[in-house]
């Protein structure tokens, strides 16, 4: 699942930075953009997606899918992200391993929770979320990735572990993982356990072939809970995590996340550089 931008770090692009970025192009592997925003049929900002796909590999990372829900996939959403696929040719597509659609009454219309909601990992939502990839991946003519969550509550019906539902999801489906590091360590936090150990175990368990990106990003620590916000610098326990990961998983393309509390161009793309350093030393780390 190793993809040929293996070497690369990326950062999003978010509307305060169009400017900036596309007068004066930093040099990155990719950036990368919110499937969502861009799905309208023309205007603005598909305009700044063009002009950005001429300078850097576009990376789609999605929020709507709802490919853990029982009640299907939303036509018009799966409709709008094949259209969008085929403007752009991105790199890469992504989206969550969460659901955010349930099934009510029939003839109505189902519930939408406007949110990314954990599923159990058991094997009905296995097979469940199998049979939604699936059909994405053949609507889009291409394998998709699957975000790890942050989830602030768990079911108490879980047969088996995250990574083996990431797992048996891979090889049953024929998606990747999208490794995000930062969630790894704010689960880990709001559980009360040991972040870098749990992370670092986590990583151990799933299949290194799948890994297809990482993502790393700051967090904010509530004090009786650790919000998964993407407004901070990477905090270092992340980092620990990532070198970790870089020595067990070999080279990955890796997005520096940072969607709130936007900074200026130059802090994001010192986090990138230091990204960029750490993954360097990284390259020739014989996989485990």
């Amino acid at each position: 699942m190793a993809s040929s931008d293996s070497g690369s770090v990326g950062i999003g692009l978010r509307q305060p930075h169009y400017d900036a970025m596309l007068r004066e192009p930093p040099r990155l592997g990719f950036v990368e953009v919110h499937s969502e925003n861009f799905f309208a049929d023309g205007g603005a900002a598909l305009a700044v997606l063009h002009a950005a796909r001429e300078r850097w590999p576009v990376s789609l990372h999605g929020v709507g899918l709802s490919l853990g829900s029982a009640a299907g996939l939303d036509d018009w959403h799966l409709d709008r992200l094949a259209r969008l696929v085929r403007r752009i040719e991105p790199v890469r597509v992504s989206d969550h391993a969460s659901f955010a659609r349930a099934p009510r009454h029939a003839g109505t219309a189902p519930l939408h929770a406007n949110d990314l909601l954990p599923v159990a990992f058991t094997d009905a939502a296995l097979d469940i979320m199998v049979a939604n990839v699936q059909r994405v991946q053949e609507r889009l003519r291409r394998p998709i990735l699957l975000e790890n969550l942050s989830a602030y509550v768990h079911w108490a019906d879980d047969a088996m572990s995250e990574p083996a539902f990431f797992n048996a999801l891979a090889r049953r489906s024929g998606c990747g993982l999208l490794l995000d590091l930062n969630n790894l360590v704010v689960n880990a936090l709001n559980d009360g356990v040991d972040e870098v150990a749990a992370a670092c175990a986590w990583v151990d368990a799933i299949d290194p072939g799948i890994v297809g990106e990482i993502h790393v990003a700051g967090y904010h620590d509530a004090g009786d809970i650790v919000i998964d916000d993407h407004g901070s610098r990477v905090h270092d326990n992340v980092w620990q995590v990532y070198r970790h990961a870089l020595r067990r998983l070999g080279a990955r393309p890796t997005l520096v996340e940072w969607d709130t509390a936007l900074p200026e161009l130059a802090v994001l793309l010192d986090e990138a550089a230091l990204a960029e350093r750490q993954l360097a030393a990284c390259r020739n780390t014989v996989v485990a």
